[in-house]
């Protein structure tokens, strides 16, 4: 039993408008009670110091998503990198500083919400409820869904029920430590997963090693799958950090599933192939090597579905 809420067709609540706020880019669409699209858009995230500047490409894309329909949609679903205030919708994501302490929900309920219900969570938390809906945690009661961009998160749904934590910031995944010396964490600590998995800290890694190809996650997965000897190290090292820290929270949580999405997740086999690797040099109990962890199934519009399926 889902404890997200459920929507029933006939019931009044058959449409949500989404919206997806990542480091690297912007999604936004029009999503039925079923999971299906009804339209969608994305655009790369703007690159600038003027929260607003952000904020209006939202706005934009939102606009270009309806079709000038105010009356396409039921409800509105956000997400957004963490952290955050929640319930409150104040972010302040890791991988966008210009969005410091920024109102989005505030802004997003003035604009668009109206008397319609408008929920927003973090992205990764977004991915879980809705492979858990309807992608590859269908079926399962305890499912983490983890995505692997500009930043790493996840989210978690245990028991049937979305996870939020003490301030909504539970399943931050990425700064799990996974190497206690390993290299300083935007957050302040050491160490942490996201270090050294996220798609800038692949390419800096490539780029210390001696890679002189563009410095982005997927310019050196693309050399990693040509054997190119520093992107392979880049991409083993953060597929076995990923992997260390899925076999510790499946260790604390008793998992079924976890559910791996986001732009580096699709790097291919030169980052699965160390993930896997090293969940199985680190799952000890019978119980931790029962989980299984697979690719997400909702691809390219899964953010958009995500976030509708925070408000369905």
């Amino acid at each position: 039993m889902s404890g997200y809420g459920e929507v029933r067709e006939g019931g009044g609540v058959t449409v949500a408008l989404a919206l997806d706020v990542g480091g690297t880019k912007l999604a936004a669409g029009l999503v039925r009670s079923d999971g299906s699209v009804l339209r969608s858009a994305r655009v790369a995230t703007p690159v600038t110091t003027d929260a607003d500047v952000v904020w209006d490409a939202c706005t934009a894309l939102l606009d270009q998503v309806l079709e000038s329909d105010a009356t396409a949609y039921d409800v509105v679903g956000v997400g957004c990198g963490g952290p955050m205030r929640w319930p409150e919708g104040v972010v302040a994501p890791g991988n966008m500083p210009v969005w410091h302490e920024f109102p989005l929900l505030a802004r997003v309920r003035e604009r668009y919400a109206g008397a319609r219900p408008a929920v927003l969570h973090n992205d990764a938390v977004a991915l879980a409820v809705g492979e858990h809906r309807w992608g590859a945690g269908r079926g399962s009661d305890h499912v983490m869904g983890v995505t692997v961009s500009t930043g790493v998160g996840a989210g978690l749904v245990l028991g049937g029920r979305r996870i939020d934590g003490a301030t909504g910031n539970a399943g931050h995944l990425g700064h799990v430590v996974v190497d206690p010396l390993g290299p300083p964490c935007s957050c302040g600590g050491r160490g942490c997963a996201e270090a050294v998995a996220r798609g800038p800290a692949i390419a800096a890694y490539a780029v210390e090693l001696g890679w002189t190809g563009a410095a982005t996650g997927l310019a050196v997965a693309e050399g990693a799958r040509a054997g190119d000897a520093p992107c392979r190290a880049a991409y083993t090292r953060a597929g076995r950090a990923l992997g260390i820290a899925i076999a510790s929270t499946a260790a604390l949580l008793d998992l079924d599933v976890v559910v791996v999405g986001g732009g580096i997740s699709q790097a291919g086999e030169v980052f699965w192939e160390p993930l896997r690797a090293a969940f199985d040099d680190h799952a000890g109990w019978d119980f931790v090597r029962r989980c299984r962890i697979a690719p997400a199934e909702l691809g390219d519009e899964a953010s958009v579905i995500g976030a509708a399926a925070l408000a369905l």
